[in-house]
Formats: structure tokens, sequence, C-alpha cells
């Protein structure tokens, strides 16, 4: 029986270990070293213009979401990160290495599609259970089954019939692998990715997502990493392994158990994935046919599982019973769920988010804008002379005024950012990515458009203005409450009131003598 080292022997002698790019390779080294700067790594991505172009385009792209292009390489560097642009060298590097010689019933373009979808889904997982850089996860679940490639290029014949006698159980898989050839995939891709001088935060969690509960360190965050890389396996098993009912509960229970994450949450990992995973191929030029999504893959499977021991007669008639209860129930959900939003998270009057989901959104984009080291703007603003306006023209033509500024400000900012009704005459808008000059912007626009409006309502015209205060977060500084952003924002407004109203104001701290400004 071989042993771990005669297989690592045997996958050296064969050629059958892939070989990294020059660039990727590179900066795996540098990246390492403290001394390295933003500077080093620009350069030495920009040396590979094919390269850096694909990764523009990737920056650029709802993938990352910025609201401003990224126009160099250091641009990309200085806001991504290291670990960002690490996962998209090794991630470009990987998809797009020259295809080796394996067997012919090893599937090289759908073992990448589903080891991007199983990164996809890390990514998924990770901004649900921690503020750890998801980028690592990213990039281990890419790679998490590089093992397979290998043994599959170095043993072509054998791994062939381990992969048919496997039949889609990764559990299967591996223990045939000890068997017969005497190390696993999760061994050998740990590895390969030591010869490459990766990170322990890439190399070891490779080596334990099938077994999570094998790990005994006590780097918490790396605990983390390779539960979240564990799910993320499941996950993309539920999509291509052909058995998606054999990965569904263990998906939910660990998910569950690990992270203590509840049943909407689970749901909605598992309604955006496939969407998700067609988004990423076209970033990373992977050509995939659409998939289903994951609720329709298992109501498909369910439904084949349960026609197994019917009658033709009673399949069609249990199909047909089946299609207009689903039509049925689809049609009340799709009406509750509407209705449980309204009441949830709209305004009655207005229709835009009310004051509860503003602060809970308030609270996630905070901890969003922390993590990626940004910076976010809260604008509060104010209809001028408003209760005088209720009082003179009646509380029918003033709830007609709210709903129009509502609506007129919806059209003006960006499909990201977040309007709500603060309460009475107050909005209150969140810019995420946004800083003070563009801010201020931003509340000038929607100022001029207000003043600009015809307001017009039962033959009556109207002329109505508004008065705005910034305050904005800076994700790099000193920690600030949500409190405190809200209270800056609301000076500004009342310094705009007392200016003559009207107007767009930022808020300025004090200090020194006599509150001069800084």
């Amino acid at each position: 029986m071989p042993t771990k080292e005669d297989v690592i022997k045997h996958v050296i002698e064969t050629g059958s270990l892939p070989t990294l790019s020059t660039v990727a390779s590179t900066l795996i080294n540098i990246t390492g070293k403290e001394e390295t700067t933003i500077y080093d790594i620009s350069k030495l991505i920009a040396q590979d213009v094919s390269l850096s172009s694909k990764i523009l385009k990737v920056v650029n792209s709802s993938f990352y979401n910025f609201p401003n292009e990224v126009g160099t390489i250091q641009q990309a560097v200085a806001i991504l990160g290291t670990n960002a642009v690490r996962s998209l060298v090794l991630s470009f590097s990987f998809l797009n290495m020259e295809r080796p010689k394996h067997g012919a019933g090893f599937d090289y373009g759908r073992f990448w599609e589903e080891s991007l979808a199983a990164a996809v889904a890390s990514k998924l997982i990770m901004a649900k259970v921690s503020d750890n850089d998801p980028e690592e996860a990213f990039t281990v679940s890419l790679l998490q089954n590089l093992g397979k490639l290998i043994l599959a290029c170095a043993y072509r014949e054998n791994y062939d019939q381990l992969l048919e006698e496997a039949a889609g159980s990764e559990k299967r898989l591996l223990e045939l692998e000890d068997e017969r050839l005497g190390a696993n995939h999760a061994y050998i891709g740990g590895e390969a990715a030591k010869r490459w001088n990766f990170p322990e935060s890439l190399a070891v969690p490779i080596i334990y997502h099938h077994d999570p509960d094998s790990y005994t360190g006590d780097n918490a965050e790396l605990k983390t990493e390779i539960r979240v890389v564990h799910l993320a396996a499941l996950l993309a098993n539920i999509m291509y392994s052909g058995n998606p009912i054999d990965y569904h509960a263990p998906f939910r229970e660990r998910a569950q158990k690990m992270f203590k994450l509840d049943t909407a949450s689970i749901d909605e990992i598992l309604e955006k994935a496939n969407g998700d995973v067609a988004k990423a191929a076209q970033y990373f030029g992977l050509n995939i046919e659409g998939t289903a999504s994951i609720p329709e893959i298992l109501q498909q499977a369910n439904i084949e599982l349960s026609l197994l021991n019917m009658s033709y007669e009673q399949i069609n008639r249990e199909l047909v019973q089946s299609k207009m209860q689903l039509e049925k129930l689809t049609a009340e959900l799709e009406e509750k769920n509407t209705y449980l939003e309204e009441i949830a998270n709209l305004d009655g009057l207005t229709k835009i988010y009310n004051h509860r989901y503003f602060q809970e959104f308030l609270d996630k984009e905070i901890s969003r804008t922390i993590r990626q080291e940004n910076e976010m703007s809260l604008v509060l603003a104010d209809i001028d002379n408003f209760k005088k306006f209720n009082d003179f023209y009646g509380h029918q033509a003033g709830d007609y005024v709210l709903k129009e500024v509502a609506g007129l400000c919806s059209g003006v900012i960006r499909e990201y950012d977040l309007i709500a009704r603060y309460g009475g005459e107050e909005f209150v808008f969140i810019l995420p990515e946004t800083n003070q000059d563009d801010a201020l912007i931003v509340a000038e626009k929607i100022r001029a458009a207000i003043e600009q409006h015809p307001f017009s309502y039962e033959g009556d015209d109207y002329r109505v203005t508004s008065s705005f205060g910034v305050s904005v977060f800076d994700g790099t500084g000193k920690a600030m409450k949500k409190t405190e952003l809200i209270e800056r924002a609301d000076k500004a407004l009342y310094l705009a009131k007392k200016k003559g109203r009207n107007r767009v104001e930022p808020f300025v701290e004090k200090s020194g003598w006599f509150g001069k400004s800084k």
C-alpha cells in the first residue's frame, strides 16, 4: 500500500502539479513581507497586461459594486486591499490555466464551474456569519478540491474508476482515494498549497474543509474560515452533485449548529447562490449554462423521489393536483409577502422605507463601512415651514406634498442608496461609499429638484423647499456611535434652517475659543 509521501512523489514525477504563473507565484511571496508596498504589488501585476485588464473588469463590475470607476491597478490595490487582489490573481491564474491531461471521466469544465460555485457561496456565507475577510474564503473554496484535478492527472484511468464508484458522494470518494491511492484529494490539495508557499490562511482550510471538526488549532479566524468553506462545499454539491437531497439537510443543520444561522438567512443564501454564480462566471470568463435555483433543484429532486413507486395514472393525477395547489399557494404567498413587507418596512403614506427599517439598515451599513475601511454619508432633510403649510392648506395637501417629495427624491438617488421617512416632514438618506464632498453634491441635487418641481393639488400650485444636513462616517477613523452620526446630521440641518432654509450644510466640528471651527 503506497504512503502519502509516495503519492506526492508520483504527482511530482508525472508533472501533475499545476504550475503557478510568474505573477501569482511572485505575488504570494511578496505579500507575506511587511516591507511590501501597494506600489510593489501594482507594479508586479501591471507587468501582465491581460491579467491587469481582467482584474479591472471585475473590480468595475457589480461583483464589487463600487460607485466610481477604478482606472488603474494601483487604485484597485489601494481600494480592495492585498487579500482581495491576491484572490483575483490566483482565481484568474487557475481558471485560465492550460488544460492538463486527465482521465476521460473527469469533467474539467464542470470541475471549475463547481469550484466557482463554492467560492461564490463562501462569500455569501461569510457575509452572514463573520466580519472575516471574505476574499480568503473565496480563494480557498475555489481551490478546495484542486487535489481532485491533480489526482485525475496523476492516476488517469484509476481515478476515472474511483469517480464512477463514488457516484457523486464526496465522503465515499475520500474513502476510495485513501484505500486505493494512499492519499485523498484534501491532503493532496493542502500539500500543493504548501509547495506554492500559500499562507496558512489558504493552505490549512483546504486540508480540513471536508472535516472541520478535525482541526484542533486555536486560531479562531482560521476555524471560522474552515467551517465557511465546508458549508460552501455542501452548497455546491446541492447544485452539482446530482444528489441534492443528500446535501441539503446537512447544509441546513451544520449552518445552524456552526453559526446559529436562522432559517431566513439560510433560505436567502440558497436563493441567491445560482444567480451570483452566473454573474461571477461572466466576470471570470467561464462559459457556463444557467442553472436552476436551489429551491427549484430540491423541488425537482423531491418530485422525482416521490414518483418512483407511482403508476402512470397516479403520476398524472398527482402532478396536475400538485401544480394547481402550487400555483395557488405561490400566488397567496406572494400576496402575503408583499403585504408583510409593506407593513414591516414601508411607511404607509409615502411608500418609502420607515424609521425602523432605516435604523436596521444603518447598523448594517456602518458595520460594512468599518469592514471595508470606507466612508458613508448620512443626509437628513426637512421640508421648510411644513407646519405652517399644513395649517394653511390642510393636511390632505400636506400629505400630497410628502408623497410627492418621497417619489421625487427616490428618482434622484442611486439604486443602492436608501431613502426613508425619518418622522413627520423629515426624510433621511444613507449614501454608502460616499465622502462628504460627494454627499453635498447629492443633497444639492435633491434640494434643487424639490425647489424646481411644480407641486399642484386640486387646482392649486405650491412652492416647496427643503433644508439638508450632512454628516459622514469614516470607517478608518475613530469609532463613532450611530446616535452621534445622526446627531451630527441633525445639527447640520439645524444650521441650514438657521441660515435661512432651502440650503445644504455639512456638519463641522467646533473647537477652540468661542466655538471657532477647526
